[in-house]
């Protein structure tokens, strides 16, 4: 794989980039807007893993020297102007968007984004939970983005609202997931001496804060049905993720050990796709979809 692309981890840019598909796809809104926000998502994504190789790069020539900078392929200096310019890319095509829809807000929650992205690199990660809950407030701001960029297109508070919804499941999901792993990489983390939140204040209250972190998130589940917003489809569906949900908040009781912790990882990642495909289901209108068919 050439390095430039290797560099820019393309896998994590396009799940990135899915959030946005998903929120097309649940408003039905098809327009260039939006498909730009998805570039920029993409584009947005692979600069924050680039700027993270150029900060991490001594420890990578020590664990994973087959990366582009400590193997040679992209120089440090290269590196860092190439996430640069990726992320200068995405803020020019979230102007662009502006002037589509006729509003600042895409910017104003791309630039932030951006600067974000650069501090997680640099200092943020590095800080217990703090690093945690940037990765989950930045996998958030990916639905976010799509639906203001949407709701000013299409003067549709209703998919603001089920993009801001959808921003706080996937932020409180994945920080208990974020929790979850950590716990779940002690004994490794412990020997490269890493102050991950679980080793400076232990498993019992890493445990607890998963906990509610994941049964808050199963108690909004309902919500979008409750109000109409999804159909009843997107609750038959749901019933699986939140079994998931709830037992891995069960799994995670009471100092678990490291492969129970893998487990759960795992399963909340399951689980959180099952919903985004429930939340696609939930969006149409089966009725008449079958009506029109027969």
């Amino acid at each position: 794989m050439n390095a430039y692309l290797e560099i820019i981890r393309p896998g994590n840019a396009v799940m990135a980039a899915i959030a946005v598909i998903l929120m097309m796809i649940v408003a039905h809104y098809y327009a260039l807007p939006i498909i730009l926000c998805a570039v920029i998502v993409f584009i947005c994504t692979g600069g924050g893993n680039t700027i993270n190789d150029v900060f991490d790069y001594k420890i990578d020539e020590i664990n994973k020297p087959h990366r582009p900078i400590p193997s040679g392929r992209i120089s440090l200096k290269n590196a860092r102007y190439y996430s640069y310019l990726l992320f200068l890319i995405g803020v020019i095509l979230s102007i662009v968007i502006d002037y589509q829809v006729n509003s600042i807000w895409p910017s104003v929650i791309v630039i932030p984004a951006v600067i974000i992205m650069y501090f997680y690199a640099r200092n943020l990660k590095a800080m217990p939970l703090v690093g945690n809950l940037t990765v989950a407030t930045l996998t958030g701001f990916c639905f976010v983005i799509a639906g203001t960029v949407i709701a000013c297109a299409t003067s549709s508070i209703k998919i603001l609202f089920i993009s801001i919804y959808l921003g706080l499941f996937a932020c409180f999901m994945t920080l208990a997931r974020e929790i979850v792993k950590d716990m779940e990489d002690i004994e490794g983390d412990k020997i490269e001496g890493a102050r991950t939140f679980p080793i400076l204040y232990g498993k019992k209250i890493s445990s607890i804060i998963s906990i509610i972190l994941i049964v808050v998130t199963t108690l909004m589940c309902p919500i979008l049905y409750i109000f109409g917003i999804f159909n009843v489809f997107y609750m038959i569906m749901m019933i699986i993720p939140i079994i998931i949900f709830l037992y891995s908040a069960y799994s995670l009781k009471l100092n678990p050990p490291e492969d129970v912790c893998a487990k759960v990882s795992k399963n909340l990642k399951i689980a959180m796709l099952i919903s985004f495909l429930a939340f696609v289901i939930g969006s149409f209108n089966w009725i008449s979809i079958f009506a029109n068919v027969f």
